[in-house]
């Protein structure tokens, strides 16, 4: 339908990626799902369009220059503009002492989770300022990491704490071009990812202790309701979480 609203979400294959993409078919959305996994990519879209919805998947490396500009070029062959941008793709290296933290896991962090958030971002604020009507919302996946670290965690920490400085720039910078940012901080969503937590996961005091999660259907329907609102309005930080998680009085 010519009024219909297109999203696109990164890491849109699995987790909160998927479930968001779902969500936001349901919701009426039409969905571009980007992410390195072209199989994942086309069974999402295969269970968007099996229940009457509209996908385009497309095979995308977020931290590969011309691969988002490749993402961003099918997007406005297919749709002609873009009204959402779930910047959700990211990666963690496990916990990595800080003295032992090599270089190169460093930058493959750093890669995904803030240089493609900016690659993704740059592209998306182009084309939501040339399009008519113009404008647009970006959401932003933070972390409860980008308010308080775990341990041995430091490139993800970082990047997530950069993400905060990324989703206040955009918001400012945006406000002349009706482009809106947000972001969401999410604790302990239920995916495979997090699939280990209920095992044990590694405190601060050096405990293993296992830890809550949040069904991620409930997350999906909090990147939904950010989406939806009218550009005159945003959600600016969003903290959505497992209720028991060690997270207010962390460390």
């Amino acid at each position: 339908m010519a009024s219909q609203k297109i999203a696109l979400v990164t890491g849109a294959g699995s987790g909160i990626g998927r479930s968001s993409s779902l969500a936001l078919a349901k919701a009426g959305f039409a969905v571009v799902l980007a992410g390195r996994r072209a199989e994942a990519l086309a069974a999402v879209a295969a269970e968007i369009e099996a229940a009457g919805g509209t996908a385009l998947p497309v095979a995308t490396d977020v931290a590969d220059e011309a691969s988002v500009e490749a993402l961003f070029a099918a997007v406005r062959d297919r749709f002609g503009r873009l009204d959402v941008l779930f910047n959700n793709a990211g990666r963690n290296a496990g916990a990595t002492p800080l003295d032992d933290y090599p270089l190169d896991l460093w930058d493959k962090v750093v890669a995904t989770n803030l240089t493609g958030v900016f690659l993704c971002t740059r592209a998306a604020f182009r084309l939501m300022k040339a399009q008519t009507p113009q404008g647009g919302r970006i959401i932003n996946n933070g972390s409860i990491s980008a308010h308080a670290p775990r341990p041995n965690a430091l490139a993800y920490t970082a990047t997530k704490h950069a993400i905060t400085g990324v989703t206040k720039q955009v918001a400012l910078d945006g406000r002349a071009f009706d482009i809106v940012c947000g972001q969401i901080d999410i604790g302990n969503a239920a995916t495979e990812l997090t699939e280990r937590m209920t095992k044990g996961v590694l405190q601060p005091d050096g405990r293993m202790i296992p830890e809550d999660r949040v069904d991620v259907g409930i997350v999906a329907d909090a990147v939904v309701h950010m989406a939806s609102l009218p550009l005159e309005a945003n959600i600016l930080f969003l903290t959505v979480m497992a209720a028991k998680m060690p997270f207010v009085g962390r460390g």
